[in-house]
């Protein structure tokens, strides 16, 4: 298990975990990011990533990116 900000563009990741405070877990779940769900990389800039969860692609932090496990 790693954080999301350490895994490789371009690879199907199923999410273990979502970490942090209940309220970001709960933002992160409206955005996608529930256990047992895929998500890939797309790009990676300084730590920030751009990741596609359920058809769509959305930009998070590295601190947001280091908080969900996969």
């Amino acid at each position: 298990m790693m954080p999301l900000n350490l895994a490789d563009p371009g690879e199907d990741n199923i999410i273990k975990k979502v970490g942090g405070l209940p309220e970001v877990r709960q933002h992160l779940n409206s955005m996608g990011f529930v256990v047992g769900g895929t998500v890939r990389v797309v790009s990676a800039i300084g730590g920030n990533v751009i990741v596609s969860v359920k058809d769509s692609r959305v930009a998070i932090s590295k601190e947001m990116a280091a908080k969900i496990y996969v």
